[in-house]
């Protein structure tokens, strides 16, 4: 059973589209549709949508905690106390502590960082960091990406005389919260905070940015971190609006004109040809997120690191290969395993058709590469999706969801036959006994069951608006192009045009995919790609007319950049 779409056309209110078109200079009312889906209906709006400003950023000050964290900072590098950045092993977690590190070692020469091992320690702040604190005589820890439900491990730090500060923007649990010296997170209920969806990178940027104005630095120094914050919003998936659109906007500025050393031995080493590739939120997540998280699922995430901290060339390149060779060993693990997950979804789920609810278990399973293989299985059959596998005496397992199921809270009310969890809406992290893996299954798959009810799950693709194909040109595009970044919450829009036509010209490519050659009424001819779309070549090749849903994008190719649509659906 493959997952089902339905292509839902955004409402438009005619006379706001209307108005704002006057506003804007007479802007192509399709335009005007995609402002008002995004809150812009005003021309002031509008100016500040399209012409972003770091200036427009809030100030950190509002984050409940961030003056008693910027104190603390401050009260440790004057005393030159030892500080310990502590990180998640993933990308949000290890381009948190890059940023972390490259800006406070300027200032402070007792700053280190600690990783925990995916497979020994597990996700968040682990005893063994705690350990390793202890040992090495830290007064503070700063963690990043992780913290906010680290009660035990807080605890034994200040027994110890450790202070913490935990920048996290996990959902805090509904219980007690840490005893940290500062929790900067704002989505704690009592945080005036205005933005709730930054990044653990970005939560780590906003303490940089407290510190600097506080101590009147040039905070020119932290905007030039801004690249590490562009990666970890694009690769964990929060949603690019407000905030996160300003600091992804100058985020892939810096990315694209003045990377880091190691960012920058990276893209030259994953460039593919002789022309250097504009990265936007696409190549950040599928070029470099992947190479950045595959230290820490195939080897240690502390590579990654390493690499985001080089400081010339040749220490940055070798790093760059080193990561690069472990993502291809990912690659080759997860494509066995997610072979493996499909063939178990016969035998672990008998009645796909009537449940809601996907969980696959075999013991053998690689725990680094389960996250990307739920992920896998939710593209395929479109279900929220638990991958178990068995490490340390104990099933863990990574959740992945559809677009209206909150993991998190299906999690909570299953968390009486849980170890551990924790996560967002979209995605999370748990442990259990193997024992109670039945009764699990059970309670997760009745939340499920409670969400759905009888409905099917169908994917809901938005449509932004109708654009006929004549409308497709270079003014349309510049001014479409200036939506990005890209990504969750301000994804590409889809648009569709009605009653389109081959030419004749329309042919497959490499067996499995669609090369469109065709026209709308006495529109120019317009060529697109339809990406494993082959299966419609003899409808579309006899010139039945049918209804187009693509998106344009810019195709670049010998030196030449031409409008192409990337058709996504076809209705005949």
């Amino acid at each position: 059973m493959n997952r089902k779409t339905h292509w839902r056309i955004e409402d438009s209110d005619p006379t706001a589209v209307e108005q704002l078109q006057k506003q804007l200079n007479n802007l192509h009312p399709a335009l005007c549709a995609l402002l008002l889906q995004r809150g812009v209906s005003n021309y002031e709006q509008a100016e500040q949508f399209f012409r972003p400003k770091l200036s427009q950023l809030h100030s950190p000050f509002l984050m409940k905690d961030m003056s008693k964290a910027v104190r603390r900072l401050e009260k440790a590098i004057i005393r030159k106390e030892k500080i310990l950045i502590y990180g998640d092993y993933d990308v949000d977690g290890t381009t948190a502590v890059a940023l972390m590190m490259s800006f406070l070692s300027r200032y402070h020469d007792e700053v280190d960082f600690y990783i925990p091992d995916r497979y020994k320690e597990g996700y968040g702040v682990s005893n063994q960091g705690i350990n390793f604190a202890i040992n090495e005589g830290i007064g503070l820890i700063i963690s990043l990406d992780c913290g906010i439900t680290a009660v035990a491990q807080v605890a034994a730090a200040k027994a110890a005389g450790i202070d913490f500060i935990i920048c996290d923007h996990h959902l805090p649990p509904s219980g007690e919260l840490p005893e940290a010296l500062a929790i900067l997170n704002p989505k704690q209920l009592d945080c005036g905070y205005p933005f709730k969806e930054l990044s653990g990178c970005a939560v780590g940027f906003k303490l940089l940015q407290a510190f600097a104005e506080q101590n009147e630095i040039d905070v020119a120094q932290v905007f030039d971190l801004l690249d590490f914050v562009a990666v970890s919003l694009a690769c964990d998936f929060v949603p690019l609006r407000g905030e996160n659109r300003i600091l992804a906007h100058f985020g892939l500025q810096k990315f694209n004109e003045n990377p880091s050393i190691g960012f920058a031995a990276l893209k030259l080493l994953l460039q593919r040809d002789a022309e250097a590739v504009e990265y936007g939120v696409h190549e950040l997540v599928f070029r470099i997120g992947p190479v950045i998280n595959a230290a820490g699922r195939i080897d240690h995430a502390k590579e990654a690191v390493r690499l985001m901290l080089s400081r010339e060339k040749t220490t940055a390149n070798l790093h760059a290969q080193s990561l690069i060779d472990k993502n291809q060993a990912r690659r080759n693990l997860e494509a066995e395993i997610v072979a493996e997950a499909i063939e178990s979804i016969e035998t672990q789920c008998p009645n796909l058709e009537q449940q809601k609810i996907i969980i696959l278990y075999r013991p053998n399973w690689h725990k680094g590469v389960i996250g990307i293989v739920a992920s896998k299985i939710v593209e395929l059959h479109y279900r929220p999706t638990i991958i178990l596998t068995l490490s340390e005496g104990k099933l863990v397992g990574s959740v992945r969801s559809v677009a209206d199921f909150d993991v998190h809270a299906a999690l909570t009310a299953c968390a009486e036959h849980l170890i551990s969890y924790g996560g967002h809406h979209q995605a999370a992290g748990l442990s259990l006994a193997a024992e109670n893996l039945a009764d699990f299954r059970e309670a997760f798959e009745a939340e499920g069951q409670k969400h759905f009810g009888q409905r099917e799950i169908i994917e809901n693709v938005a449509v932004a608006a109708e654009l006929n194909l004549i409308d497709v040109n270079d003014r349309f595009w510049r001014v479409l192009k200036q939506f990005a970044p890209f990504g969750t919450g301000n994804m590409r829009p889809v648009f569709y045009a009605k009653l389109v036509k081959d030419t004749g010209n329309s042919r497959i490519i490499k067996d499995k995919h669609l090369k469109f050659v065709v026209r709308q009424g006495e529109s120019e001819i317009v060529e697109g790609i339809g990406f494993n779309m082959a299966e419609y070549y003899e409808q579309v090749h006899s010139r039945t007319p049918f209804h187009a849903y693509y998106v344009v994008e810019e195709n670049h190719y010998q030196d030449k950049k031409t409008l192409q649509l990337q058709m996504r659906h076809v209705k005949f």
